[in-house]
């Protein structure tokens, strides 16, 4: 089964602002060049991002 990516641009959830999507897959974590917000691509179809969840320190435990 071929794994599903869409080359695109995308709107920041946070800013607004242009996002580009290259070769991109469900699931990957994008950037927003605009404001820096870690971007989480929810969907494909339709296209969905939404702030990406903050994973905590473990320092080093």
């Amino acid at each position: 089964m071929a794994v599903q990516t869409i080359t695109t641009t995308a709107e920041c959830s946070e800013c607004f602002g242009e996002v580009e999507l290259n070769d991109v897959m469900q699931n990957e974590i994008v950037q927003c060049g605009e404001c820096g917000a870690d971007l989480e691509i929810i969907d494909l179809e339709p296209l969905t991002l939404e702030l990406a969840p903050e994973e905590d320190e473990d320092w080093g435990e």
